[in-house]
């Protein structure tokens, strides 16, 4: 079974991806030395605690996954208050001066209430940025892998019972409108695709940065309309890795593409 808590407890040393695209949200947020920050969809924390070492303020990390929280909680020593709580229950008025939101987005059931539950949370002049994978072939490496699923004999028939756990838009412009619903002035809002060529990828790690967010959606059994077969995941997981060896060059690098979604709101 693959979902959040079961991943969490190597989530930290596996979610490069997620760690790597975290830097630009640093850089738009400026969090100050008494900024009160929180951490919407704050997995094991890793993230939250570097938030700490910018602030003296209040720092809060929430996420739905009883797993995530229960690691962060194991790890903290900054006086980090650690909740589990999705962002579409978030019920804090006028509490923080900034909102950080990593690799989060794409997960929400409702984005629409998360937003507006974000502004709520922020106090007039707050901001909030956010990272997440933008649309559809958000990651054409991942999407060409799970493919094998669809087609191959032993797994078409019970993948096609699949459905998305992910929330994804096409455009920037249409991320941005939902925050302008929610009362947000959006200062910046753009889709960026990222190539990973600089530092040489294997298969095998595109592997393990698929198993620390994409295999909680492709190989969790709640994503599913029918009971898997015992032996679908090991399957899936078998075709999936030979599909990322199929990507390499003949140096055994592998070209990761990447298209994220980055905005930053202000609360007026």
């Amino acid at each position: 079974m693959n979902n959040f808590t079961t991943i969490a407890p190597k989530y930290q040393q596996t979610a490069v991806l997620q760690k790597s695209a975290s830097e630009q949200l640093f850089d738009m947020l400026s969090i100050s030395r008494t900024d009160d920050v929180l951490d919407l969809g704050c997995g094991t924390g890793h993230l939250t605690r570097k938030i700490r070492s910018f602030t003296k303020g209040v720092v809060v990390g929430i996420d739905p996954s009883e797993g995530m929280v229960t690691v962060a909680q194991r790890n903290n020593q900054d006086g980090i208050a650690f909740h589990v709580q999705p962002a579409e229950n978030l019920d804090m008025v006028d509490q923080f001066d900034v909102i950080f939101c990593n690799s989060a987005f794409q997960w929400f059931r409702n984005p629409s209430l998360a937003i507006s539950n974000c502004y709520s949370a922020l106090s007039p002049g707050g901001r909030m940025a956010m990272q997440a994978p933008a649309r559809n072939d958000y990651c054409p490496n991942f999407v060409l892998a799970v493919c094998s699923l669809r087609e191959h004999p032993d797994t078409q028939e019970t993948f096609a019972h699949f459905h998305s756990p992910w929330f994804f838009l096409e455009t920037a412009e249409e991320y941005a409108d939902i925050f302008a619903k929610a009362g947000f002035s959006v200062v910046s809002s753009a889709i960026e695709t990222v190539r990973q060529r600089s530092t040489p990828t294997r298969a095998f790690e595109m592997f393990e940065m698929f198993e620390s967010g994409a295999a909680a959606g492709y190989l969790n059994p709640d994503c599913y309309n029918v009971m898997l077969p015992s032996k679908y995941i090991s399957i899936a997981r078998g075709l999936i890795e030979r599909q990322f060896e199929s990507q390499a060059a003949h140096d055994g690098d592998v070209e990761l593409t990447f298209h994220r979604i980055y905005l930053l709101g202000r609360r007026p």
